[in-house]
């Protein structure tokens, strides 16, 4: 793992804790192992990657104060819903670039935004892409590979529509 890569794996932890996804200890303790290998510099970071099982709680603590020290911190907003769109548009984002399996993210998109959102519009043919991805059987006369490129290019043009977090919806 690179320098760059290891920070963007720290960063992509700090924004799945950020917008309530479950992180395990071990992740946090391997994310700083792997960045200290990689040959990043933050103080609390050996103490982090040098954890035992048995200091686990420990973890969390230590996990944001390597984020501090390396300024990759991440608070999404506070309102709810602004909230929603920005974590639509990092899973979007993750889905355009490769990132993340497109049936995996349209599937939070739709599960864990959409829902909560009210399905709007801007993020249905996320949702759609969703549906035909969790849905798709192999006699439908379209690849799945086609339909995730459907789901890439769906993100892309949220993307395009929607630059940045979309903090003032």
């Amino acid at each position: 793992m690179t320098h760059d890569e290891a920070l963007k794996q720290l960063s992509h932890l700090a924004r799945e804790r950020a917008f309530g996804m479950h992180v395990g200890s071990d992740r946090l303790i391997q994310a700083g192992l792997d960045a200290l290998i990689a040959g990043v510099e933050s103080p609390s970071l050996a103490p982090l990657a040098g954890l035992l099982r048995s200091e686990e709680p420990e973890a969390p603590e230590l996990y944001d104060q390597v984020l501090d020290e390396l300024g990759l911190a991440f608070h999404p907003p506070t309102g709810p819903l602004a909230a929603k769109w920005a974590m639509a548009h990092w899973i979007a984002g993750q889905v355009a670039d490769g990132s993340l399996d497109p049936a995996t993210g349209t599937h939070l998109i739709r599960a864990d935004i959409a829902y909560h959102l009210g399905y709007p519009q801007d993020l249905e043919p996320l949702v759609h892409c969703a549906h035909n991805l969790d849905d798709w059987e192999e006699n439908w006369g379209i690849s799945r590979e086609e339909l995730d490129r459907e789901a890439v290019e769906a993100a892309n043009e949220f993307l395009s529509k929607h630059p940045g977090n979309d903090d003032a919806r």
